[in-house]
């Protein structure tokens, strides 16, 4: 196959042809077989597939390949998937199944109050102006100058909105990587209660175009993303939320050629054991192109957490001046970064601003502006589905005597079925009990199992509180809702 001559003349040229060399060398990733099939029949001097497996193909392909990926497959991120060298490629479609990984979650909606507040004070205005304002760079395109100083004046603009309401649990950093010189940014609001475990929202600050990568303004993919979760944060600092588990809200560098800085992040993240219990990607949210305002991705994204954000939808958005109407869809392999974090094992879902194909057409082009839409109205909805999520998910399910046993506890309900997981726990819970809102013991059961389920078939819908006992009456209590 054809390989790049420009190599040799990097360190002659300096930075000007590292940039260039950067956008025509070719690398290494991973993506669909049936696309890298399609791929090397179509450009067989492009491509070269290195090793297939199931239904993923590890490849080594030129940057024309990975534009005619975008432009052929329906897909709305890159297609594949960067990975650093050959081994990491074909280590990556070899991995097999992938292992479930972070807290557990329970699925309950119990903080009216505190959404409520939240949705009052989102502001339309503030998203649009940022938007300009990361359009106003010229460019986002990841090994560009302007997309490392849209990152600092991002982790600048985060703090400062902190630092504005006293928010001293609020800290942002730069997150360096090694295939990107862009870097990404976190901004981590500490939980009060149970701070070890992670309630996660991202979206890409890199910008791309297939008419020239110094052109590349991103007013909708993905500045509206960005500007979503600003937003969505803001709003909850407004409100004076303080949240049980820990939240971070991040911005990716260097999604556009092959989510490369949410991978590294994940990576890292499951390396390290940290406890994520779900992260939701907010990439493209103001371009209202379908009858439904969004659209779950259900491919390469966790069935659970999508219900569970329908669920928040159908609780608080389902008349009135907060009303959502949503949808599912399809986006296919490398859409988006919840694919880096579905990788690793963490649960992750991904909200879209349209039915896939009816998105906005002028993506990675010169012609991504705020122009096409002329309202932050559409990315509003998807700040109100971001609030919800975050106070919901945050919030630590617990009424309990004993904290440290608390943590070694799972129960939820799905519907009328209740599941319950002691194994973790380092005393014998033998008993479960029920209560209505009223006090009153409604449901009670012998536990002959550490973990199992419990038919709630016979109890009315609403709020109860669970409480598990050991053989010493030590407890462990927490709220769930049967539907």
């Amino acid at each position: 196959m054809k390989k790049n001559k420009l190599f040799t003349l990097i360190l002659a040229f300096g930075f000007a042809l590292t940039v260039y060399a950067q956008e025509t060398e070719n690398f290494y990733a991973t993506m669909a077989l049936q696309d890298a099939l399609e791929l090397k029949n179509d450009l067989p001097d492009e491509v070269e597939i290195l090793e297939k497996y199931r239904n993923e193909a590890a490849v080594y392909m030129s940057p024309e390949a990975g534009h005619y990926v975008h432009d052929k497959v329906l897909v709305h991120g890159p297609g594949y998937i960067f990975k650093a060298n050959k081994e990491a490629a074909i280590a990556a479609i070899k991995r097999g199944n992938i292992e479930s990984r972070g807290a557990l979650m329970a699925y309950t909606i119990t903080e009216d109050a505190f959404v409520n507040q939240a949705l009052d004070v989102i502001n339309t205005q503030n998203i649009e102006d940022h938007i300009l304002e990361l359009e106003a760079y010229g460019t986002r395109y990841h090994n560009r100058a302007s997309a490392t100083q849209a990152a600092v004046d991002l982790k600048a603009k985060w703090e400062a909105m902190a630092a504005s309401y006293g928010r001293t649990d609020v800290s942002v950093r730069l997150f360096n990587h090694v295939n990107t010189q862009m870097p990404s940014v976190i901004m981590t609001i500490e939980g009060a209660e149970i701070p070890d475990e992670y309630v996660i929202v991202g979206g890409h600050l890199d910008s791309t175009s297939n008419q020239g990568n110094n052109d590349a303004p991103g007013g909708d993919d993905d500045a509206s993303g960005i500007a979503t979760i600003t937003e969505a944060t803001r709003a909850l600092f407004e409100i004076g939320f303080t949240p049980k588990r820990t939240i971070e809200v991040m911005a990716y560098a260097a999604e556009e050629i092959g989510l490369v800085g949410s991978e590294e992040i994940a990576q890292e993240y499951s390396s390290n054991n940290v406890n994520v219990t779900s992260v939701v990607q907010f990439d493209m949210t103001n371009y209202n192109g379908s009858a439904n305002d969004i659209s779950f991705i259900t491919d390469y994204t966790n069935s659970e957490l999508n219900g569970y954000l329908m669920q928040l939808l159908d609780h608080y958005n389902a008349a009135g001046s907060h009303q959502v109407t949503y949808a599912t869809s399809l986006c296919n392999y490398g859409c988006s970064d919840h694919a880096s974090w579905n990788n690793e094992g963490y649960k992750a879902s991904f909200p879209f601003e349209a039915n896939f194909g009816d998105h906005n057409p002028n993506i990675h082009t010169a012609s991504d502006t705020f122009a096409v839409s002329g309202t932050a109205t559409h990315a509003t909805k998807f700040t109100k589905l971001c609030v919800e999520y975050l106070i919901e998910a945050s919030k630590s399910y617990l009424l309990s005597v004993d904290d440290t046993q608390a943590s070694t506890v799972f129960v939820a309900v799905n519907t009328t079925t209740l599941t319950y997981d002691v194994t973790a726990a380092t005393k014998s819970f033998e008993h479960i009990a029920l209560v209505d809102m009223q006090g009153k013991q409604v449901f009670e059961a012998t536990l002959t199992e550490t973990k199992g389920t419990l038919s709630l078939q016979e109890l009315p819908s609403g709020v109860y509180v669970a409480t598990l006992r050991t053989d010493g009456k030590d407890s462990v209590s927490k709220k769930i809702i049967v539907e």
